[in-house]
């Protein structure tokens, strides 16, 4: 947010009656600009073919800086409980990793096998995931893995990473203790996208190939269940404390819920159009989508089932809730430029300008 904006903000709510104390007339300013526009957290946004990841300021929408050397980035995550990002590149290279300063040659060997490859099928090529320091930017580590990256998460405790591969069907784990690739489970045809539940033990995984979502301990390494869901599923949202998913049927236009306690469907919510990225209110009581097909948004009351929409630009794409703020990240997949947009009312709070199209963005505090 510019000097000007905020002014422009301010005295919007300035409009008050002159018979109230001008302390107070500020403190109400104050009050209704911090709750309405002031989000304190880090936003990253991984920028694709810039082959970068844009750092803003939540509170001022400034840029911090720019993380560059991260060819084709596209999956990007992080927590609040670990001091790194992780970030994989949607494109395979020639050019292995060379064994770290602080890696003897018997580590490296060991860790990537003995034909010097990543752990995974031997049928795939190579990608880089990147383990990038947050308060500095600075990338501190270079993992091989198996076949071009979509997209990345973290568990809640800071402990793993997992990276979807869509053209090897399987995943990499992470141990972020000490930055290894210790697991490859095959999921299913092309997995997409990947969440990991509250405990951290557990990831969910969607199969855009076969339409199921499947169930990984990460412990162990292996899957324990896969459930059905639709026909292509791709994004997911959590509901946390619920067990349920809400799974994105991109091409369809549709949104499943699925309780994994049972792995029934519980609800098929009909948008009618493309949709791509989603995210929960904090609350968990609505459910923001990207309406790619009609560049729009939609935000789903889960309680009553009522669907608003809203355009906004051209096709809208990946969306990633700001916490405490009502807000929530939507990226263009057409043009190189990101929204906050509010959740309830699908007013534009701030636009961004990108160097190359946003894809799995992060807000960290």
């Amino acid at each position: 947010m510019t000097a000007n904006s905020f002014a422009s903000a301010f005295s919007s709510h300035l409009k008050v009656p002159f018979c109230m104390p001008f302390g107070a007339i500020i403190v109400t300013a104050i009050l209704s600009f911090t709750s309405s526009m002031v989000y304190a957290q880090t936003i990253y946004i991984p920028e694709g073919s810039a082959n970068s990841v844009l750092v803003v300021d939540g509170a001022n929408g400034s840029t911090i800086r720019r993380i560059d050397g991260l060819e084709a980035v596209h999956g990007l995550s992080g927590t609040a409980n670990s001091g790194v990002l992780v970030a994989g590149s949607l494109i395979e290279t020639d050019k292995p990793v060379e064994a770290p300063a602080s890696v003897t040659a018997d580590e490296h060997t060991a860790h990537h096998g003995a034909s010097g490859r990543a752990i995974g099928p031997d049928i795939a090529g190579i990608s880089i995931l990147s383990i990038i320091d947050r308060a500095s930017g600075t990338i501190i580590r270079r993992l091989e893995v198996p076949g071009a990256v979509h997209h990345t998460a973290m568990s809640p405790d800071g402990r793993y990473a997992v990276a979807t591969h869509p053209g090897a069907d399987g995943i990499s784990i992470i141990d972020l203790s000490n930055y290894e690739v210790t697991g490859w489970v095959p999921t299913g045809p092309m997995p997409n996208y990947v969440i990991i539940e509250q405990s951290s033990q557990t990831a969910f995984v969607t199969n855009t190939g076969n339409g199921t979502v499947s169930e990984v301990d990460l412990a162990r390494a292996f899957v324990r269940r896969n459930f059905l869901a639709g026909e292509a599923p791709e994004h997911m949202a959590y509901g946390l404390g619920t067990g349920t998913l809400y799974i994105a049927d991109a091409g369809t236009g549709r949104v499943i819920e699925l309780d994994v306690n049972t792995g029934k469907v519980l609800r098929d919510i009909a948008i009618d159009s493309e949709v791509h990225g989603l995210d929960l209110s904090d609350d968990g009581e609505r459910l923001f989508v990207a309406v790619t097909g009609s560049d729009a948004v939609a935000s789903i009351n889960l309680k009553s089932g009522s669907i608003a929409t809203y355009p906004l630009g051209s096709e809208p794409y990946h969306v990633t809730t700001i916490p405490n703020s009502g807000q929530a990240l939507v990226s263009s997949r057409a043009n190189p430029e990101a929204w906050v947009v509010d959740i309830s009312s699908g007013a534009v709070v701030k636009r961004f300008q990108l160097s190359g199209v946003g894809h799995q963005m992060v807000v960290v505090r």
